[in-house]
Protein backbone atom coordinates (compact mmCIF):
# COMPACT_ATOMS: atom_id res chain seq x y z
CA UNK A 1 0.00 0.00 0.00
CA UNK A 2 1.36 3.18 -0.43
CA UNK A 3 1.52 4.11 2.91
CA UNK A 4 3.87 1.44 3.40
CA UNK A 5 6.93 3.47 1.11
CA UNK A 6 5.72 7.07 2.55
CA UNK A 7 8.56 9.26 2.48
CA UNK A 8 9.18 12.36 4.41
CA UNK A 9 7.80 14.87 2.54
CA UNK A 10 8.99 18.62 1.50
CA UNK A 11 11.03 19.29 4.78
CA UNK A 12 12.53 16.22 5.33
CA UNK A 13 13.52 14.86 1.63
CA UNK A 14 15.09 10.82 1.39
CA UNK A 15 19.04 10.46 1.49
CA UNK A 16 21.15 7.57 1.02
CA UNK A 17 23.10 5.78 4.23
CA UNK A 18 26.41 7.30 2.63
CA UNK A 19 25.06 10.28 2.97
CA UNK A 20 24.13 10.07 6.40
CA UNK A 21 27.69 8.55 7.19
CA UNK A 22 28.83 11.99 5.72
CA UNK A 23 26.53 14.11 7.36
CA UNK A 24 24.24 15.37 5.20
CA UNK A 25 21.67 18.31 6.11
CA UNK A 26 19.56 20.38 4.78
CA UNK A 27 19.43 23.81 4.30
CA UNK A 28 18.85 25.66 7.69
CA UNK A 29 21.63 23.20 9.04
CA UNK A 30 18.83 20.72 9.82
CA UNK A 31 20.08 16.78 9.25
CA UNK A 32 18.53 15.16 7.11
CA UNK A 33 16.54 11.57 7.58
CA UNK A 34 16.49 8.29 6.15
CA UNK A 35 13.51 6.55 4.53
CA UNK A 36 14.09 2.38 4.37
CA UNK A 37 12.26 0.61 1.83
CA UNK A 38 9.86 -1.22 3.95
CA UNK A 39 11.00 -4.42 3.57
CA UNK A 40 14.40 -3.99 5.01
CA UNK A 41 12.38 -2.29 8.12
CA UNK A 42 10.03 -5.66 8.63
CA UNK A 43 13.61 -7.72 8.08
CA UNK A 44 14.85 -5.88 11.27
CA UNK A 45 11.81 -6.40 13.41
CA UNK A 46 12.04 -9.80 12.53
CA UNK A 47 15.36 -10.27 13.82
CA UNK A 48 14.00 -8.32 17.15
CA UNK A 49 11.32 -10.67 17.41
CA UNK A 50 13.88 -13.59 17.56
CA UNK A 51 15.50 -12.14 19.98
CA UNK A 52 12.73 -10.96 22.54
CA UNK A 53 9.51 -12.58 21.98
CA UNK A 54 10.43 -16.35 22.27
CA UNK A 55 12.29 -15.11 25.63
CA UNK A 56 9.41 -13.08 26.91
CA UNK A 57 6.98 -16.21 25.86
CA UNK A 58 8.86 -18.58 28.39
CA UNK A 59 9.10 -16.42 30.91
CA UNK A 60 5.26 -15.38 30.86
CA UNK A 61 4.69 -19.27 30.51
CA UNK A 62 6.28 -20.27 33.74
CA UNK A 63 5.11 -16.95 36.00
CA UNK A 64 1.24 -17.83 34.15
CA UNK A 65 1.33 -21.50 35.56
CA UNK A 66 2.82 -20.52 38.86
CA UNK A 67 0.12 -17.60 39.53
CA UNK A 68 -2.92 -19.73 38.36
CA UNK A 69 -1.91 -23.64 39.81
CA UNK A 70 -3.82 -23.00 42.95
CA UNK A 71 -6.47 -23.65 41.10
CA UNK A 72 -5.38 -26.95 39.72
CA UNK A 73 -4.31 -27.88 43.22
CA UNK A 74 -7.75 -27.52 44.32
CA UNK A 75 -8.74 -31.11 42.18
CA UNK A 76 -5.74 -32.95 42.23
CA UNK A 77 -6.09 -36.59 43.61
CA UNK A 78 -9.07 -35.39 45.30
CA UNK A 79 -10.61 -38.67 45.54
CA UNK A 80 -7.72 -39.95 47.78
CA UNK A 81 -8.24 -36.78 49.56
CA UNK A 82 -4.66 -35.31 48.81
CA UNK A 83 -5.86 -32.45 47.05
CA UNK A 84 -5.22 -28.93 48.39
CA UNK A 85 -8.15 -27.89 50.19
CA UNK A 86 -8.28 -31.45 52.44
CA UNK A 87 -4.75 -31.64 53.09
CA UNK A 88 -4.73 -27.95 54.48
CA UNK A 89 -8.25 -28.00 55.74
CA UNK A 90 -9.29 -24.64 53.85
CA UNK A 91 -12.61 -23.39 53.53
CA UNK A 92 -14.47 -21.64 50.18
CA UNK A 93 -13.43 -18.64 52.12
CA UNK A 94 -10.19 -19.51 52.70
CA UNK A 95 -9.33 -20.27 48.92
CA UNK A 96 -11.11 -17.12 47.95
CA UNK A 97 -9.15 -15.01 50.68
CA UNK A 98 -6.11 -16.55 49.38
CA UNK A 99 -6.51 -15.86 45.30
CA UNK A 100 -7.82 -12.17 45.92
CA UNK A 101 -4.38 -11.22 48.17
CA UNK A 102 -2.38 -11.79 45.18
CA UNK A 103 -4.21 -9.07 43.47
CA UNK A 104 -4.48 -6.90 46.72
CA UNK A 105 -0.62 -6.69 46.05
CA UNK A 106 -0.65 -6.86 42.44
CA UNK A 107 -2.34 -3.53 42.06
CA UNK A 108 -0.93 -1.89 45.01
CA UNK A 109 3.07 -2.65 43.40
CA UNK A 110 2.12 -2.66 39.65
CA UNK A 111 2.90 1.05 39.13
CA UNK A 112 5.80 1.36 41.14
CA UNK A 113 7.55 -1.49 39.79
CA UNK A 114 7.03 -0.15 36.20
CA UNK A 115 8.36 3.34 37.25
CA UNK A 116 11.23 1.85 38.45
CA UNK A 117 11.70 -0.49 35.63
CA UNK A 118 12.30 3.14 33.69
CA UNK A 119 14.82 4.09 35.47
CA UNK A 120 16.97 0.91 36.07
CA UNK A 121 17.87 -1.45 33.38
CA UNK A 122 14.54 -3.26 32.05
CA UNK A 123 16.50 -6.44 31.24
CA UNK A 124 18.18 -6.59 34.87
CA UNK A 125 14.60 -5.73 36.18
CA UNK A 126 12.87 -7.89 34.01
CA UNK A 127 15.21 -11.24 35.46
CA UNK A 128 14.27 -9.71 38.59
CA UNK A 129 10.92 -10.45 38.79
CA UNK A 130 10.89 -14.06 37.00
CA UNK A 131 13.61 -15.19 39.70
CA UNK A 132 11.84 -13.77 42.53
CA UNK A 133 8.76 -15.93 41.42
CA UNK A 134 10.44 -18.69 41.08
CA UNK A 135 11.56 -18.84 44.27
CA UNK A 136 8.24 -17.51 46.32
CA UNK A 137 6.45 -20.60 43.78
CA UNK A 138 8.71 -23.23 45.26
CA UNK A 139 8.15 -22.13 48.35
CA UNK A 140 4.13 -22.89 48.10
CA UNK A 141 5.76 -26.60 48.47
CA UNK A 142 6.16 -26.48 52.27
CA UNK A 143 2.49 -24.74 52.92
CA UNK A 144 0.77 -25.94 55.84
CA UNK A 145 -2.11 -24.18 56.89
CA UNK A 146 -4.38 -21.45 55.53
CA UNK A 147 -2.04 -18.65 57.26
CA UNK A 148 0.80 -19.72 55.16
CA UNK A 149 -1.14 -20.04 51.79
CA UNK A 150 -2.59 -16.65 51.95
CA UNK A 151 0.93 -14.84 53.02
CA UNK A 152 3.04 -16.49 49.82
CA UNK A 153 -0.07 -15.14 47.85
CA UNK A 154 0.15 -11.92 48.63
CA UNK A 155 4.14 -11.97 48.46
CA UNK A 156 3.67 -13.96 44.82
CA UNK A 157 1.88 -10.46 43.83
CA UNK A 158 4.10 -7.96 45.29
CA UNK A 159 7.17 -9.92 43.34
CA UNK A 160 5.08 -10.43 40.33
CA UNK A 161 3.87 -7.26 39.89
CA UNK A 162 5.28 -5.02 36.76
CA UNK A 163 5.97 -8.22 34.70
CA UNK A 164 2.99 -7.56 32.31
CA UNK A 165 2.65 -4.46 31.85
CA UNK A 166 6.60 -4.29 31.92
CA UNK A 167 6.79 -6.51 29.17
CA UNK A 168 4.14 -4.64 27.34
CA UNK A 169 6.66 -1.21 27.91
CA UNK A 170 9.56 -2.86 26.94
CA UNK A 171 8.17 -3.56 23.50
CA UNK A 172 7.86 0.01 23.18
CA UNK A 173 11.75 0.56 23.49
CA UNK A 174 11.74 -1.69 20.28
CA UNK A 175 9.08 -1.29 18.43
CA UNK A 176 6.60 1.18 17.40
CA UNK A 177 2.98 0.75 18.96
CA UNK A 178 1.07 -0.02 16.27
CA UNK A 179 3.35 -3.44 15.78
CA UNK A 180 3.13 -3.96 19.45
CA UNK A 181 -0.46 -5.71 19.17
CA UNK A 182 0.68 -8.92 17.57
CA UNK A 183 3.84 -9.19 20.11
CA UNK A 184 1.88 -9.04 22.49
CA UNK A 185 -0.75 -11.37 21.69
CA UNK A 186 2.60 -13.60 20.61
CA UNK A 187 4.09 -13.67 23.90
CA UNK A 188 0.57 -13.46 25.53
CA UNK A 189 -0.70 -17.26 23.77
CA UNK A 190 1.71 -18.24 26.63
CA UNK A 191 -0.49 -18.00 29.39
CA UNK A 192 -3.30 -20.05 27.23
CA UNK A 193 -0.57 -22.65 26.51
CA UNK A 194 -0.03 -22.46 30.13
CA UNK A 195 -3.30 -22.73 31.21
CA UNK A 196 -3.98 -25.42 28.59
CA UNK A 197 -0.28 -27.64 29.05
CA UNK A 198 -0.72 -27.15 33.11
CA UNK A 199 -3.65 -28.82 33.16
CA UNK A 200 -2.33 -31.65 31.15
CA UNK A 201 0.38 -32.40 33.27
CA UNK A 202 -0.60 -31.94 36.28
CA UNK A 203 -2.65 -35.31 35.83
CA UNK A 204 1.40 -36.42 35.45
CA UNK A 205 1.94 -34.70 38.30
CA UNK A 206 -0.91 -36.47 40.21
CA UNK A 207 0.70 -39.82 38.94
CA UNK A 208 3.80 -38.68 41.11
CA UNK A 209 1.33 -38.37 44.44
CA UNK A 210 2.97 -39.44 47.04
CA UNK A 211 6.78 -39.73 45.38
CA UNK A 212 9.10 -38.71 47.97
CA UNK A 213 6.88 -38.04 50.77
CA UNK A 214 4.93 -35.43 48.42
CA UNK A 215 1.84 -35.20 47.08
CA UNK A 216 1.12 -34.44 43.42
CA UNK A 217 0.14 -30.58 43.80
CA UNK A 218 3.44 -30.05 45.83
CA UNK A 219 5.57 -31.65 42.85
CA UNK A 220 3.69 -29.25 41.16
CA UNK A 221 4.74 -26.26 42.95
CA UNK A 222 8.65 -26.87 43.73
CA UNK A 223 9.36 -27.84 39.83
CA UNK A 224 7.92 -25.01 37.80
CA UNK A 225 9.09 -22.71 41.00
CA UNK A 226 13.07 -23.99 40.46
CA UNK A 227 12.31 -23.87 36.09
CA UNK A 228 11.71 -20.02 36.77
CA UNK A 229 14.90 -19.65 39.40
CA UNK A 230 16.63 -20.81 36.36
CA UNK A 231 15.01 -18.96 34.16
CA UNK A 232 15.17 -15.24 35.93
CA UNK A 233 19.16 -15.80 35.85
CA UNK A 234 19.56 -16.86 32.18
CA UNK A 235 17.61 -14.14 31.52
CA UNK A 236 20.33 -11.89 32.06
CA UNK A 237 22.28 -12.96 29.54
CA UNK A 238 19.84 -12.93 26.55
CA UNK A 239 17.76 -10.07 26.97
CA UNK A 240 19.15 -6.90 25.33
CA UNK A 241 19.02 -3.60 26.77
CA UNK A 242 17.24 -0.55 25.39
CA UNK A 243 19.15 0.66 22.04
CA UNK A 244 21.42 3.53 21.78
CA UNK A 245 22.08 5.69 18.80
CA UNK A 246 24.21 4.06 16.20
CA UNK A 247 27.79 5.22 17.50
CA UNK A 248 27.25 6.13 21.27
CA UNK A 249 28.90 3.22 24.11
CA UNK A 250 26.88 2.24 26.79
CA UNK A 251 28.20 3.20 30.01
CA UNK A 252 28.32 0.54 33.17
CA UNK A 253 27.44 1.69 36.50
CA UNK A 254 29.27 0.41 39.40
CA UNK A 255 26.17 -1.84 40.22
CA UNK A 256 25.71 -2.99 36.59
CA UNK A 257 29.52 -4.56 36.29
CA UNK A 258 28.70 -7.03 38.75
CA UNK A 259 25.68 -8.50 36.42
CA UNK A 260 26.99 -10.26 33.56
CA UNK A 261 26.39 -8.28 29.93
CA UNK A 262 24.33 -8.53 26.80
CA UNK A 263 24.74 -8.82 23.44
CA UNK A 264 23.25 -5.71 21.23
CA UNK A 265 19.58 -6.44 20.20
CA UNK A 266 21.23 -5.01 16.79
CA UNK A 267 24.40 -3.89 15.04
CA UNK A 268 25.76 -2.48 11.91
CA UNK A 269 23.33 -1.16 9.13
CA UNK A 270 20.20 -3.38 11.08
CA UNK A 271 20.96 -0.57 14.30
CA UNK A 272 21.00 2.23 11.92
CA UNK A 273 17.33 1.54 10.57
CA UNK A 274 16.09 0.36 13.47
CA UNK A 275 17.26 4.35 14.83
CA UNK A 276 15.95 6.27 11.72
CA UNK A 277 12.31 4.13 11.80
CA UNK A 278 12.11 4.70 15.98
CA UNK A 279 14.02 7.97 16.68
CA UNK A 280 11.47 8.51 19.71
CA UNK A 281 13.25 5.77 21.31
CA UNK A 282 16.62 6.94 21.30
CA UNK A 283 15.43 10.62 21.95
CA UNK A 284 13.46 10.32 25.05
CA UNK A 285 13.99 12.41 28.14
CA UNK A 286 14.49 11.60 32.21
CA UNK A 287 10.50 12.00 33.14
CA UNK A 288 9.98 13.91 36.56
CA UNK A 289 7.53 13.50 38.96
CA UNK A 290 5.83 16.44 37.21
CA UNK A 291 5.28 14.38 33.86
CA UNK A 292 4.13 11.38 36.33
CA UNK A 293 1.38 13.49 37.71
CA UNK A 294 0.34 14.73 34.21
CA UNK A 295 -0.15 11.10 33.69
CA UNK A 296 -1.84 10.71 36.59
CA UNK A 297 -4.90 13.04 36.08
CA UNK A 298 -5.32 12.04 32.03
CA UNK A 299 -8.69 11.28 31.81
CA UNK A 300 -8.11 8.28 28.72
CA UNK A 301 -6.97 6.42 31.80
CA UNK A 302 -10.18 5.69 33.11
CA UNK A 303 -11.87 4.17 30.29
CA UNK A 304 -8.80 1.82 29.46
CA UNK A 305 -8.85 0.37 33.14
CA UNK A 306 -12.60 -0.54 32.65
CA UNK A 307 -12.35 -2.32 29.27
CA UNK A 308 -9.31 -4.30 31.53
CA UNK A 309 -11.01 -5.09 34.33
CA UNK A 310 -14.23 -6.89 32.78
CA UNK A 311 -12.01 -8.68 30.38
CA UNK A 312 -9.44 -9.70 33.31
CA UNK A 313 -11.93 -10.12 35.73
CA UNK A 314 -13.38 -13.29 33.24
CA UNK A 315 -10.22 -13.90 32.13
CA UNK A 316 -8.79 -14.65 35.79
CA UNK A 317 -12.17 -16.44 36.65
CA UNK A 318 -12.26 -18.56 34.23
CA UNK A 319 -8.74 -19.78 34.24
CA UNK A 320 -8.95 -20.43 38.28
CA UNK A 321 -12.42 -21.81 38.32
CA UNK A 322 -12.45 -23.24 35.64
CA UNK A 323 -12.18 -26.88 36.90
CA UNK A 324 -14.97 -25.88 39.36
CA UNK A 325 -17.24 -25.06 36.22
CA UNK A 326 -16.64 -27.73 34.52
CA UNK A 327 -17.24 -29.76 37.42
CA UNK A 328 -20.75 -28.40 38.29
CA UNK A 329 -22.19 -29.42 34.95
CA UNK A 330 -21.02 -32.95 35.50
CA UNK A 331 -19.98 -33.91 39.27
CA UNK A 332 -18.92 -37.81 38.52
CA UNK A 333 -16.05 -36.00 36.32
CA UNK A 334 -12.47 -37.40 38.43
CA UNK A 335 -9.54 -34.96 38.44
CA UNK A 336 -7.73 -36.52 35.54
CA UNK A 337 -11.06 -35.32 33.21
CA UNK A 338 -11.48 -32.25 34.49
CA UNK A 339 -7.76 -31.81 33.90
CA UNK A 340 -8.09 -33.02 30.31
CA UNK A 341 -11.42 -31.10 29.46
CA UNK A 342 -9.86 -27.57 30.85
CA UNK A 343 -7.41 -27.61 28.37
CA UNK A 344 -9.27 -27.08 25.07
CA UNK A 345 -10.63 -23.74 26.53
CA UNK A 346 -7.43 -22.22 26.01
CA UNK A 347 -6.61 -23.59 23.00
CA UNK A 348 -9.48 -21.93 21.91
CA UNK A 349 -8.08 -18.32 23.33
CA UNK A 350 -4.63 -19.36 21.76
CA UNK A 351 -6.42 -19.88 18.07
CA UNK A 352 -8.16 -16.39 18.90
CA UNK A 353 -4.92 -14.44 19.54
CA UNK A 354 -3.29 -15.24 16.55
CA UNK A 355 -6.15 -14.53 14.54
CA UNK A 356 -7.25 -11.32 15.57
CA UNK A 357 -4.16 -9.46 16.85
CA UNK A 358 -1.78 -9.28 13.91
CA UNK A 359 -5.42 -8.02 11.92
CA UNK A 360 -6.10 -5.55 14.82
CA UNK A 361 -1.64 -4.45 13.87
CA UNK A 362 -2.86 -3.75 10.59
CA UNK A 363 -6.46 -1.76 11.00
CA UNK A 364 -5.05 -0.04 14.34
CA UNK A 365 -7.76 2.55 14.07
CA UNK A 366 -10.41 -0.22 15.04
CA UNK A 367 -9.05 -1.44 17.76
CA UNK A 368 -12.06 -0.56 19.86
CA UNK A 369 -14.22 -2.53 17.11
CA UNK A 370 -11.66 -5.67 17.06
CA UNK A 371 -12.05 -5.60 21.25
CA UNK A 372 -15.67 -5.27 21.07
CA UNK A 373 -16.65 -7.99 19.04
CA UNK A 374 -14.29 -10.31 20.81
CA UNK A 375 -15.68 -9.29 24.19
CA UNK A 376 -19.79 -10.51 22.43
CA UNK A 377 -18.08 -13.63 21.91
CA UNK A 378 -17.76 -14.09 25.62
CA UNK A 379 -20.97 -12.84 26.53
CA UNK A 380 -22.30 -15.35 24.15
CA UNK A 381 -20.34 -17.70 25.81
CA UNK A 382 -21.10 -17.24 28.99
CA UNK A 383 -24.90 -17.09 28.03
CA UNK A 384 -24.79 -20.59 26.62
CA UNK A 385 -22.85 -21.78 30.44
CA UNK A 386 -25.76 -20.33 32.33
CA UNK A 387 -29.28 -21.13 29.95
CA UNK A 388 -28.06 -24.29 27.97
CA UNK A 389 -30.62 -27.13 29.27
CA UNK A 390 -28.81 -29.19 32.21
CA UNK A 391 -29.10 -31.99 30.27
CA UNK A 392 -27.31 -31.16 27.84
CA UNK A 393 -23.82 -30.68 29.70
CA UNK A 394 -21.54 -30.71 26.50
CA UNK A 395 -23.47 -27.45 25.53
CA UNK A 396 -22.76 -25.69 28.46
CA UNK A 397 -19.18 -27.10 27.53
CA UNK A 398 -19.31 -25.83 24.37
CA UNK A 399 -20.03 -22.27 26.01
CA UNK A 400 -16.82 -22.76 27.84
CA UNK A 401 -14.81 -22.75 24.60
CA UNK A 402 -16.85 -19.32 23.18
CA UNK A 403 -16.11 -17.94 26.11
CA UNK A 404 -12.23 -18.90 26.32
CA UNK A 405 -11.90 -18.28 21.77
CA UNK A 406 -13.36 -14.15 23.14
CA UNK A 407 -10.79 -13.52 25.91
CA UNK A 408 -7.81 -14.54 23.73
CA UNK A 409 -7.33 -10.88 21.90
CA UNK A 410 -9.26 -8.71 24.32
CA UNK A 411 -6.37 -8.30 26.83
CA UNK A 412 -3.45 -8.01 24.07
CA UNK A 413 -5.56 -5.37 22.22
CA UNK A 414 -6.33 -3.34 25.50
CA UNK A 415 -2.85 -3.21 25.99
CA UNK A 416 -1.95 -2.16 22.95
CA UNK A 417 -4.13 0.76 22.51
CA UNK A 418 -2.98 1.83 26.35
CA UNK A 419 0.46 2.33 24.51
CA UNK A 420 -0.70 4.25 21.19
CA UNK A 421 -2.69 6.46 23.19
CA UNK A 422 -0.29 7.27 25.91
CA UNK A 423 3.01 7.24 24.38
CA UNK A 424 1.54 9.83 21.68
CA UNK A 425 0.93 12.09 24.35
CA UNK A 426 3.25 11.95 26.96
CA UNK A 427 6.37 10.00 25.93
CA UNK A 428 7.82 7.11 27.68
CA UNK A 429 6.52 7.64 31.43
CA UNK A 430 2.89 7.40 30.09
CA UNK A 431 3.56 4.09 28.61
CA UNK A 432 4.93 2.73 31.89
CA UNK A 433 2.64 4.55 33.74
CA UNK A 434 0.07 3.83 32.00
CA UNK A 435 0.33 0.03 31.19
CA UNK A 436 0.89 -0.38 34.62
CA UNK A 437 -2.19 1.82 35.81
CA UNK A 438 -4.39 0.26 33.70
CA UNK A 439 -3.12 -3.39 34.30
CA UNK A 440 -3.30 -2.82 38.11
CA UNK A 441 -6.28 -1.20 38.57
CA UNK A 442 -8.03 -3.85 36.17
CA UNK A 443 -6.91 -6.38 38.15
CA UNK A 444 -9.67 -5.40 40.50
CA UNK A 445 -12.07 -7.43 38.27
CA UNK A 446 -9.58 -10.33 39.00
CA UNK A 447 -10.62 -9.29 42.91
CA UNK A 448 -14.01 -9.28 41.99
CA UNK A 449 -13.85 -12.96 40.32
CA UNK A 450 -12.26 -14.73 42.67
CA UNK A 451 -13.31 -13.11 45.69
CA UNK A 452 -16.83 -12.35 45.42
CA UNK A 453 -17.81 -15.26 42.81
CA UNK A 454 -18.11 -18.78 42.23
CA UNK A 455 -16.97 -20.54 45.63
CA UNK A 456 -16.80 -17.17 47.26
CA UNK A 457 -20.46 -17.12 46.82
CA UNK A 458 -22.03 -19.90 48.70
CA UNK A 459 -25.52 -19.48 47.87
CA UNK A 460 -24.41 -19.32 44.45
CA UNK A 461 -22.38 -22.32 44.93
CA UNK A 462 -25.16 -24.67 45.71
CA UNK A 463 -25.52 -27.84 43.65
CA UNK A 464 -28.26 -27.88 41.31
CA UNK A 465 -29.96 -26.40 38.09
CA UNK A 466 -28.87 -22.52 38.42
CA UNK A 467 -25.68 -23.69 40.19
CA UNK A 468 -23.22 -20.60 39.19
CA UNK A 469 -25.82 -18.44 37.91
CA UNK A 470 -25.70 -15.63 39.55
CA UNK A 471 -22.12 -15.49 39.10
CA UNK A 472 -21.96 -16.01 35.44
CA UNK A 473 -24.67 -12.89 35.28
CA UNK A 474 -22.18 -10.83 36.86
CA UNK A 475 -19.44 -11.28 34.74
CA UNK A 476 -21.81 -10.70 31.70
CA UNK A 477 -22.55 -7.39 33.36
CA UNK A 478 -18.60 -6.27 33.63
CA UNK A 479 -18.57 -7.47 29.97
CA UNK A 480 -20.93 -5.36 29.16
CA UNK A 481 -19.14 -2.62 31.29
CA UNK A 482 -15.95 -3.32 28.95
CA UNK A 483 -17.86 -2.50 25.80
CA UNK A 484 -19.55 0.90 26.77
CA UNK A 485 -16.00 2.05 28.04
CA UNK A 486 -14.42 1.26 24.56
CA UNK A 487 -17.08 2.73 22.92
CA UNK A 488 -17.23 5.53 24.99
CA UNK A 489 -13.00 6.16 24.37
CA UNK A 490 -13.39 5.34 20.90
CA UNK A 491 -16.19 8.63 20.24
CA UNK A 492 -13.98 10.70 22.88
CA UNK A 493 -11.08 10.87 21.47
CA UNK A 494 -12.63 11.56 18.07
CA UNK A 495 -14.02 14.15 19.56
CA UNK A 496 -10.85 16.02 21.27
CA UNK A 497 -7.79 13.84 19.52
CA UNK A 498 -4.82 12.61 21.10
CA UNK A 499 -2.61 15.49 20.46
CA UNK A 500 0.99 15.47 22.09
CA UNK A 501 0.56 17.28 25.35
CA UNK A 502 2.15 20.06 25.23
CA UNK A 503 4.52 19.67 28.40
CA UNK A 504 5.78 17.13 26.28
CA UNK A 505 6.36 17.90 23.02
CA UNK A 506 7.70 21.56 24.52
CA UNK A 507 10.44 20.04 25.99
CA UNK A 508 12.43 17.91 24.02
CA UNK A 509 11.13 14.84 24.16
CA UNK A 510 9.88 13.31 20.97
CA UNK A 511 6.65 12.91 19.63
CA UNK A 512 4.34 11.44 17.12
CA UNK A 513 3.93 14.27 14.91
CA UNK A 514 7.13 15.42 14.89
CA UNK A 515 6.99 18.68 16.67
CA UNK A 516 10.29 18.69 18.41
CA UNK A 517 12.30 17.27 15.40
CA UNK A 518 12.66 13.87 16.41
CA UNK A 519 9.51 12.45 14.04
CA UNK A 520 10.66 8.73 12.53
CA UNK A 521 9.84 6.65 10.01
CA UNK A 522 7.49 4.65 11.85
CA UNK A 523 5.60 7.76 12.76
CA UNK A 524 5.41 8.84 9.20
CA UNK A 525 3.92 5.23 8.29
CA UNK A 526 1.27 5.38 11.11
CA UNK A 527 -0.68 8.20 9.58
CA UNK A 528 -2.57 5.75 7.60
CA UNK A 529 -3.79 1.62 8.00
CA UNK A 530 -1.12 -0.65 6.84
CA UNK A 531 -4.70 -3.06 5.40
CA UNK A 532 -4.06 -5.73 3.77
CA UNK A 533 -2.27 -4.50 0.94
CA UNK A 534 0.80 -6.52 1.88
CA UNK A 535 -0.03 -9.66 2.67
CA UNK A 536 1.47 -12.58 0.81
CA UNK A 537 -1.40 -13.07 -0.62
CA UNK A 538 -1.47 -9.59 -2.57
CA UNK A 539 1.94 -10.09 -3.64
CA UNK A 540 3.26 -11.12 -6.79
CA UNK A 541 5.88 -13.88 -7.42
Amino acid sequence: MADDNIAGGGKNPVVTGADHEAGTQLEGGQPAHLEYDIERVEAVYRKLDLRIIPAFWILYFLCSAIRSNIGLAQTMNSDVGHDLMTMLGLSSNDVSTALALFYVSYVIFDCPSNLVMSKLSPRVWMARIVFAVGVIGACFTAVKAAWSLKLLRFLLGVVIAGMWPGMSYYLTLFYPPSRTGKRIGMYFTASQVSAAVVGLVSAGFQLMDGAGGLVGFQWMFLIYGLLAVILGWTLLWWLPERPLPPGERRERSSFMKWLPPTPEALTGEDALVHYEDLKRVYHTRPWTLRDLGYVLIDWRLWPLTIMYFGVVGVGIGTQLYGTVIIRGINPSFTGVQLSLLFAPIWIMDFLAILLVTPISDRFHRLRPLFFSCAVCIQIAGLLTVTFAPTWKPWARYGGLLMVGFGLGPTVPICMTWTNEIFQQRHGEVGVAAASALVSGLGNLGSITTTYALYTGWPADAAPGPHQYRRSNLVMIGILCASILSSFIMFVALRLVGNKPSHKIGSSGSSTIDGSDGFQDGAARRELQQRGFGRMWWRKRA
